[in-house]
């Protein structure tokens, strides 16, 4: 009768398959000493064939003791070449991390918006400063898209960038659209005198 692997005895390390699994259980069942330590190592290079990707890792053969000694639940009684982990290690939980309480009005803009146009806020009014809010402005609005899948004018980013900074950053959209314009005609200006150039040649 077939035996799915549900029903079967789980895994402790499934990365090296279950007929490695029962090659430790048997040896586990090995009553004499050395011949359990012999059989340990002819599973510790089967395990080194079957993962050589830990090749690349400093003492990867302590890394694979290691894993013998979880596979066999710490209960494998052999000499082994190195110094194992400890079964108490593994079962100590990570001190827990406190996440950061941000108090973010508007939150599909993240916290680093909000951090970035108070620096901004803060700078003297000129180039520098509009280049940066600019920036900031198509990344809000990337971030806006992330999760409203509708359209966005612009003038809804610079509404809530003129709310952020309380009116201190207040970039007036129609000349900005003038300048983006300005600049397009320029480049296509110079597009147009390069081809010139070329042809000449």
């Amino acid at each position: 009768m077939l035996e799915y692997n549900s029903q079967q005895k789980q895994l402790l390390l499934p990365e090296y398959g279950r007929n490695v699994q029962q090659m430790v259980d048997h040896c586990l069942t090995l009553e004499d000493r050395e011949e359990r330590t012999r059989c340990a190592y002819t599973i510790v290079n089967i395990m080194s064939s079957l993962v050589p990707h830990l090749r690349e890792i400093d003492d990867f053969k302590h890394k694979l003791w290691d894993h013998l000694a979880i596979m066999s639940n710490f209960k494998l009684d052999i000499d082994y070449p190195c110094e194992i982990v400890h079964k108490e290690s593994l079962e100590t939980l990570p001190e827990r991390i406190a996440y950061s309480n941000f108090d973010i009005r508007l939150r599909h803009y993240g916290h680093f918006t909000e951090e970035m146009l108070k620096k901004a806020q803060a700078m003297p009014e000129g180039d520098e400063r509009n280049a940066l809010v600019e920036m900031l402005a198509n990344y809000m609005k990337r971030s806006y898209l992330t999760w409203n899948k509708d359209n966005v004018e612009d003038e809804k980013i610079w509404q809530d960038i003129r709310e952020y900074t309380r009116g201190i950053i207040d970039i007036d959209t129609p000349l900005l659209r003038a300048k983006e314009i300005k600049e397009s005609i320029g480049s296509q200006q110079q597009g147009k005198q390069n081809n010139k150039k070329k042809k000449k040649k």
